[in-house]
């Protein structure tokens, strides 16, 4: 990379040693013939690099721009005489994905097709629809699915074409593409009822949750900690707190409870318990920059920060924090306490106490020291005595005074 580095700065240099605005024949032809150079120059340096780094995913990395072909470096690493296995290309495209580079991913999976050596998975094929909604828009994603053999139209392919659906919120095309998932009698996971329960959030359409629940039921699908989740946020969101804690309950009693199925239902206690909430109108407003936004819409969204905390994923909560802040939505009580108890049980001090320092600087949204007192009583009465204790400790060394 060093001599990549330095090369391009050679070609900066270069470039800026003419400074006539206008120029002959002769020297325009100058001009050509060092762009030539400069773009020699990139490529040889880019040849360096890989001697000094010589593995695919680097090479791939190196591929900035998405006009520059993934499947020329495929070709290259394989006439050099190396092997590419299949679960390189998986994991490969996967990194991408998570990159946001969606079109190299996508001259992957072509990679994976055109080449018979190859055996594809339901998922190579559900993932390779995602990515043709990302690359080419969901008309292309729908032609491809429609294209596949009947072999390959599977919960997986069906499942991946119903969350480019729910993505866009496309509700009509998504029940009837559910209708067809019914009908062609496939064995369905948690995953495919989960995509249509977040569709149905997402569009404010809360009252249809339940069906999809009973219907779960009745097919005897196995529900996952997304899927309770959905159904507890869509009973909180609709302002129904006792249904709410109802699943909640029914949670607790599922063969699949875990670890972290129970600390995910202590965090949804402690948030219905810390923010006092009842049965009432989901239809209350809140103001915000961005305009009025629904009571419904903000619980949605905080019980995703309970969700991953109930999972202990840090990552996901940082990124979600992150987010949160960045965006012009006015930040109010509820969410520091969600994104606190969040961490807090998690034991994440340090950004218990970042967070607190946060909240007391903010400009729309006043520090309430009440609040941080229900949620240590909150976490006394889920039985965590020593988060609340923790805690406690935080807000002391944060010069906040609970007493009273």
């Amino acid at each position: 990379m060093a001599a990549r580095s330095f090369f391009l700065t050679l070609t900066r240099n270069a470039r800026k040693g003419n400074k006539t605005p206008f120029r002959s024949i002769s020297s325009s032809n100058e001009a050509v013939r060092q762009d030539q150079i400069a773009i020699t120059h990139e490529v040889m340096a880019d040849d360096f690099a890989e001697d000094e780094n010589d593995d695919l995913k680097s090479r791939i990395f190196r591929l900035r721009l998405p006009k520059r072909s993934v499947s020329n470096v495929l070709q290259k690493w394989v006439n050099e005489g190396r092997q590419i296995t299949v679960s390189d290309l998986r994991s490969i495209s996967k990194d991408l994905r998570r990159s946001h580079r969606y079109k190299h991913a996508l001259e992957i999976s072509e990679w994976m097709i055109s080449h018979e050596e190859y055996t594809l998975s339901d998922s190579d094929y559900a993932v390779r629809i995602n990515l043709m909604t990302q690359v080419f828009g969901i008309d292309a994603a729908e032609r491809y699915f429609e294209s596949l053999p009947s072999s390959e139209k599977t919960s997986e392919t069906y499942t991946a074409l119903l969350h480019s659906y729910a993505a866009l919120k496309h509700i009509d095309k998504a029940e009837e593409l559910y209708e067809k998932i019914q009908k062609a009698n496939l064995s369905l996971t948690a995953i495919t009822y989960n995509e249509l329960m977040t569709l149905y959030i997402s569009v404010g359409q809360l009252e249809k949750v339940p069906s999809v629940i009973e219907e779960m039921k009745r097919q005897n699908v196995k529900r996952d900690l997304f899927t309770y989740n959905l159904w507890v946020s869509s009973c909180a969101a609709s302002l129904n707190i006792d249904e709410a804690m109802r699943v909640l309950d029914e949670m607790s009693l599922d063969l699949g409870c875990d670890e972290s199925w129970i600390r995910y239902s202590k965090l949804a206690r402690i948030y219905i318990c810390c923010n006092q909430m009842v049965n009432s109108d989901n239809g209350c407003l809140v103001e915000s920059e961005k305009g009025s936004v629904t009571q419904s819409e903000l619980i949605s969204y905080d019980f995703l920060v309970v969700l991953y905390g109930g999972l202990g994923d840090k990552e996901k909560l940082d990124q979600i924090w992150k987010s949160l802040r960045m965006t012009r939505q006015k930040m109010i009580g509820r969410n520091y306490v969600c994104v606190i108890s969040s961490y807090l049980i998690n034991g994440c001090l340090k950004e218990v106490g970042e967070i607190i320092e946060q909240w007391k600087q903010s400009a729309t949204s006043e520090f309430d020291e009440s609040l941080c007192k229900k949620l240590v009583d909150a976490f006394e009465e889920v039985g965590m005595k020593d988060e609340a204790v923790s805690f406690g400790m935080v807000l002391s060394e944060k010069g906040c005074d609970l007493v009273g």
